[in-house]
């Protein structure tokens, strides 16, 4: 079974039916949607996504147009268009338009079943970008920025801050931090790390309005 996540946005029910149906049975966890929406926008946001399926002819919008939304704001999915504009110049614009594949309608579900395999495995190899919440990594120049502003961060910090992120809503104990960000330090103590995340929220959230880091009372530490 896989752990995948795959946001759906079709505007034809039936064809959103059969798509959550066929990919949920090959162990793929879906989310669909008839139209672009708030509640999509909260999903951006909330879920860790493995690619998004896109119609192009939705309710006021071209697909191509929302997905050129989000990649300004970070968010770095890969994309699949799934959409009956099956011109040369349709597909070739659906490319210009940040996609990872383009499938026209009709389809044939085993093809599509083959090129969403063969777009996550492609992807999940590396992710250049990570977002969660105002928060966004760079893995190209290994740095952290919220709303576009560079975090100045040590190289601790830097550690600390990618091991919350990859483990969002995860509880994490102070030995496990220890042992991942640490490593081979001849500081390995509890106190080490408390003073460490102090620091770290200290830069992150100065004014402790936005909570990215909630200590949990003789467990450890959740980012979310």
């Amino acid at each position: 079974m896989s752990d995948k996540l795959i946001l759906i946005v079709e505007d034809e029910e039936d064809i959103l039916e059969l798509l959550e149906y066929t990919l949920q049975k090959e162990g793929y966890e879906t989310i669909g949607f008839l139209s672009v929406n708030k509640s999509l926008e909260k999903v951006l946001e909330e879920e860790k996504i493995d690619l998004i399926l896109m119609d192009r002819n939705l309710p006021g919008i071209d697909g191509t147009e929302f997905i050129s939304k989000i990649k300004q704001k970070g968010y770095n999915y890969p994309v699949i268009y799934l959409t009956a504009k099956d011109k040369d110049e349709d597909i070739l614009e659906g490319f210009k338009s940040h996609a990872d594949d383009y499938i026209t309608k009709p389809f044939k579900i085993q093809e599509l079943l083959a090129r969403v395999n063969a777009v996550i495995k492609r992807s999940s190899k590396d992710v250049d970008i990570l977002k969660v919440k105002d928060i966004t990594y760079k893995a190209s120049n290994k740095k952290f920025y919220i709303d576009s502003e560079e975090i100045e961060l040590t190289h601790l910090e830097h550690d600390l801050l990618l091991e919350f992120i990859k483990n969002r809503d995860i509880l994490m104990t102070r030995e496990h931090l220890l042992e991942t960000v640490w490593e081979d330090s001849y500081d390995k103590k509890l106190k080490t790390v408390n003073v460490a995340i102090k620091r770290l929220k200290a830069k992150i959230d100065p004014n402790n309005s936005k909570e990215y880091i909630k200590s949990v009372r003789g467990e450890g530490y959740l980012f979310c």
